[in-house]
């Protein structure tokens, strides 16, 4: 069905594969559209999304040799960006089920804030995030200058972008910008593990600390106590709610069905 990704789904997880190894999984038109289509899809019809990378990379960026962009002046680049990236970031964004960045080798330029748009990001000890945009000329996009200063602070996201530096993934855990990093030994059955923890999870509320904590940048103390007010609201009149309490009255593990 899919020509430049895989798509999967089992017990609720449903997984994204670049799958342009012999490139690095660069960022093609036609990957970026079947993309987009594979995250609407899990969205639809899955739990958990989790976006990974075949061979040893996660993401090299932008395929600076794909014809179809038409690369080779501003008015172009901003013509991929906004009707190409931005759909599909916002559609990642957005998702109305958790998001994980499965980060499996090197993630850099784009293909490195493609990772940070999910909502946890978990990385193997051989992965690292270069934002290498300044090496050819350019400025970051695909929303790394909104991610890292937030994730990273203002002084080491500007230093990571001027000076495109190779960060590891411990680095970049050490510094926030990323969930956790494990060994590459294990790396794939625990972000499963992870994935299927949040599958069996309270998918409601799931989508109420997605839209909570995303707020939060933009409203002061006021705003954001009444929003955790409405969305406790919802949640509190959910399914979920009651087996969480009724669970917790008989000391056993919840079975949550998203409702």
């Amino acid at each position: 069905m899919y020509q430049t990704i895989g798509y999967e789904i089992e017990a609720g997880v449903a997984v994204i594969t670049l799958d342009r190894p012999e490139v690095m999984n660069a960022l093609s038109t036609l990957l970026r559209a079947e993309m987009l289509q594979a995250v609407l899809r899990a969205e639809a019809e899955a739990r958990v999304l989790v976006i990974t990378g075949a061979g040893r990379a996660f993401c090299s960026g932008q395929d600076l040799g794909d014809a179809a962009d038409g690369i080779g002046g501003v008015l172009d680049l901003e013509r991929v960006l906004n009707e190409e990236y931005v759909p599909l970031l916002k559609a990642i964004t957005d998702c109305q089920i958790p998001t994980i960045s499965a980060v499996n080798g090197a993630a850099a330029g784009a293909g490195a804030n493609l990772a940070l748009a999910a909502d946890v990001v978990i990385a193997s000890e051989s992965a690292s995030f270069i934002q290498a945009f300044t090496r050819i000329g350019l400025v970051p996009d695909a929303g790394g200058s909104y991610w890292l200063p937030r994730q990273i602070g203002l002084a080491r996201a500007m230093g990571s972008i001027l000076f495109a530096d190779k960060v590891s993934a411990k680095q970049a855990a050490d510094w926030g910008m990323i969930y956790e990093t494990l060994p590459d030994q294990g790396f794939n059955a625990h972000w499963q593990a992870r994935a299927l923890s949040l599958a069996n999870g309270p998918t409601l509320a799931y989508r109420g600390v997605k839209i909570a904590l995303r707020a939060s940048f933009g409203n002061d103390l006021d705003q954001q106590l009444a929003l955790e007010a409405r969305l406790q609201g919802v949640c509190g009149a959910t399914e979920d709610f009651r087996e969480g309490v009724a669970a917790f009255l008989e000391k056993r593990a919840a079975k949550f069905r998203g409702k």
